[in-house]
C-alpha cells in the first residue's frame, strides 16, 4: 500500500514519435522483450501501437499445456485479466479472454477485446501472439497505461485451465517504452564504469537494506553520465527490489566493507542525495542529448553510498549475489547538468497507514518559490515509501523537499486527545480502533491539517516552511475502446453521435479495434507531465 516513485527520462522526440502509429501484425518484429519467472521457463516478448491505442504480446512457454498472459492490480492477482491459449491433441487451437475470480479460477469475459495473431506448439513451446487494446470497455479489463504495469503469466502442463500457483507468476514491467534502448546513439569515447556489492550473501529474511561505499570513475576533468543501467546477478531477479546511489560528500569519513544500511552502524546511512537508481519494472535509462550528471569537478562527488533493496521472501538460504549499477559517461558535455530532487512525504517518524485500509491517500507538499528555474524531465513509478525523486535540470543548490502533517490535527479529528510530540501521537493513534468510517476520516485530516516543508540543499542544509495542501483535480479516465458485445461503464460512455472510425492493426484479418486518441491522455495521467520522454520501480 505504500507507493515511490523513480522518475524515468524520455526525449523531446517523444512528442512526435506518440503520433506516428507502427502497424504490427501477426509476424511482425517485436522490440521489447524478458523472462518473467526466475527458471526462464517464460519468455514474453511485446511490441505497441499509440496511433492504434493496441498492444500486441507473445508469449513463448515450455510447456505443451495452456498460456495466459495479461494485467494484475496493483495488490493481488484476484481481479486480473488473462488472455489464455493453447492447441489440443488434435491440431484444433483455443482462445479466450478471462479474468481472475479467485487465486485458483478463471471465468471467460462477457467481452472478448483480445484479438488472436497466432499460437502454435512444438515439442518445446506453446507459442501465443495476440493484441488488446489498451483500455478497453469490460470492466474485467485492467488498463495498460504509461506506468510500470504488473505483468501476470501462468501457465498448464495440459489443456486443464486450471491455476496454480507455482506456475503462475507477476512481474513489474514499464511496456509502453517509447524509445527502445538500442535506437539511442552512444558518444564514441563512451566509457563504463560498474558500482556492485561483491558476492553479498542474501539473508534468509524478507527485507534486507545492503550499503558498501565505492568510488566514481577517476576523472582529470569534467564528464557526464549519460546513462545507466542495472546489472543483475542471472536468477536473482526477483529478489532485488531496488538499488539506489547517493552521493557523498568529499570530506565525508567512510566505513569499509558491506554492512545493513539502516542498522546498528549509522556510518552506512552516511550520503542521502540521490544520484541514479533502478527499481522493479526498469531498464535502462539514457537522458537526453543536452542533460548528463557532473562528475570530475570540485564540486561533484568523489564517492557513491550503493543501497541494494533485497526481498527474500521464501527465506532461499545460500544465495549469493553482486547486483549493482552500470554507469555510461563520456568527455563530450552536454549543455546542462542534471539534477535530482527528492518529493513526498516524511518517511519518519511522521508518515503512517491505518491498518486494514483497502485504500488511503497520502499528501505530500513542497513549497519551491524559490526555484522556479527547475524542469521536470518525466516519471517513473515504484512502490514503497510515499517518495518521488525527479530528475530535473538544469542543477541547483536544492536535492529534497518533503512534506508531513500536523498529527496533533489528524489525532483531534479522530476525536482523541493530541499530545505534545509527534511520536506521542503516533502513539495515540496505534491504540485505534479503525474502522472504514474513521480510516476516511484520518485521510481527510492529513490532507486538510496544515504541512511543515522540510527543504534540504545539496550541502545537507535543511531550511522549514509550511503550507496547506490545494486542491487536487483527479485526471478524468479517457474513453475506452469498445469491442463487439463490450460491457460499457456509465463513465466510459461517449457523447451522443460520437463513434469512433474503426481501425485493424496490419496483417490482421479479424475482429477490428475502435480507436479514440489515447496518446494525449498518456501525458495527461502524470506519468509524463513534461514534454521528456525510461527505473524503472515499495522502497
Amino acid at each position: 500500500m505504500a507507493c515511490i516513485h523513480l522518475l524515468k527520462f524520455f526525449l523531446l522526440l517523444a512528442l512526435t514519435a506518440t503520433s506516428q502509429g507502427k502497424h504490427l501484425g501477426p509476424t511482425s518484429h517485436l522490440r521489447y522483450s524478458r523472462f518473467i519467472d526466475p527458471s526462464n521457463a517464460i519468455f514474453l516478448r511485446w511490441d505497441f501501437d499509440l496511433k492504434a491505442e493496441a498492444i500486441v504480446f507473445e508469449l513463448q512457454v515450455q510447456t505443451a499445456g495452456w498460456v495466459g498472459v495479461g494485467i494484475a492490480n496493483r495488490y493481488t492477482v484476484v481481479g486480473g485479466d488473462l488472455v489464455v491459449g493453447g492447441v489440443l491433441p488434435d491440431g484444433n487451437v483455443y482462445f479466450s479472454d478471462q479474468h481472475l475470480v479467485d487465486e485458483d479460477t478463471l471465468e471467460e469475459d462477457g467481452s472478448q477485446d483480445a484479438e488472436l495473431l497466432g499460437l502454435t506448439e512444438d515439442a518445446a513451446y506453446t507459442t501465443m501472439r495476440f493484441s488488446r487494446p489498451f483500455r478497453s470497455c469490460d470492466p474485467h479489463d485492467q488498463d495498460i497505461t504509461s506506468d510500470t504495469i504488473r505483468v501476470l503469466t501462468a501457465y498448464g502442463l495440459d489443456d486443464m485451465l486450471k491455476l496454480r500457483r507455482e506456475r503462475t507468476f507477476v512481474k513489474s514491467i514499464f511496456l509502453l517504452q517509447i524509445f527502445h534502448p538500442e535506437d539511442l546513439d552512444f558518444p564514441e569515447d563512451t566509457m563504463v564504469h560498474d558500482l556492485e556489492i561483491t558476492d553479498f550473501l542474501i539473508p534468509e529474511v524478507d527485507t534486507t537494506y545492503a550499503c558498501t561505499f565505492l568510488p566514481l570513475p577517476i576523472v582529470s576533468e569534467k564528464h557526464h553520465i549519460f546513462k545507466f543501467e542495472p546489472k543483475l546477478t542471472d536468477h536473482n531477479e526477483t529478489m532485488v527490489h531496488h538499488i539506489l546511489v547517493y552521493a557523498c560528500g568529499n570530506a565525508s569519513t567512510l566505513p569499509k566493507g558491506i554492512s545493513e544500511c539502516y542498522g546498528f552502524d549509522p556510518a552506512f546511512s552516511l550520503c542521502s542525495q540521490i544520484i541514479v537508481g533502478w527499481a522493479v519494472g526498469g531498464l535502462s535509462y539514457q537522458f537526453p542529448d543536452e542533460v548528463g550528471i557532473s562528475i570530475g569537478t570540485p564540486l561533484d562527488p568523489q564517492w557513491i553510498r550503493l543501497e541494494v533493496h533485497y526481498s527474500n521472501f521464501h527465506n532461499l538460504p545460500g544465495v549469493y549475489d553482486s547486483s549493482g549499477i552500470r554507469l555510461y559517461y563520456t568527455t563530450r558535455l552536454r549543455k546542462y547538468d542534471m539534477g535530482v530532487l527528492q518529493l513526498g512525504v516524511l518517511t519518519f517518524p511522521i508518515h503512517f497507514l491505518p491498518p486494514g485500509a483497502e485504500s488511503f491517500m497520502s499528501y505530500g507538499l513542497c513549497k519551491t518559490e524559490k526555484f522556479e528555474e527547475v524542469k521536470l524531465g518525466g516519471t517513473s513509478t515504484l512502490n514503497e515509501m510515499c517518495l518521488v525523486f525527479l530528475f530535473y535540470y538544469p542543477r541547483n543548490n536544492i536535492s529534497s523537499c518533503l512534506g508531513y502533517p500536523d498529527i496533533g490535527h489528524v489525532v483531534q479529528e479522530l476525536g482523541e486527545a493530541a499530545a505534545e510530540s509527534p511520536m506521542e501521537n503516533l502513539m495515540v493513534m496505534s491504540s485505534v480502533e479503525w474502522t472504514p468510517e474513521n480510516i476516511k476520516a484520518a485521510e481527510k485530516a492529513c490532507k486538510e491539517a496544515r504541512q511543515t516543508v522540510m527543504l534540504k540543499t545539496i550541502n545537507e542544509l535543511i531550511e522549514n516552511t509550511t503550507g496547506w495542501i490545494p486542491d487536487i483535480i483527479p485526471t478524468p479516465r479517457g474513453p475506452c475502446l469498445e469491442s463487439s458485445g463490450g460491457k460499457v461503464e456509465p463513465q466510459d460512455q461517449t457523447p451522443a453521435g460520437f463513434r469512433a472510425a474503426p481501425v485493424v492493426l496490419s496483417g490482421s484479418n479479424t475482429a477490428t479495434l475502435r480507436s479514440i486518441p489515447l496518446a494525449a491522455l498518456l501525458f495527461l495521467q502524470g506519468t509524463i507531465p513534461w514534454l521528456l520522454a525510461m527505473l524503472q520501480t515499495g522502497i
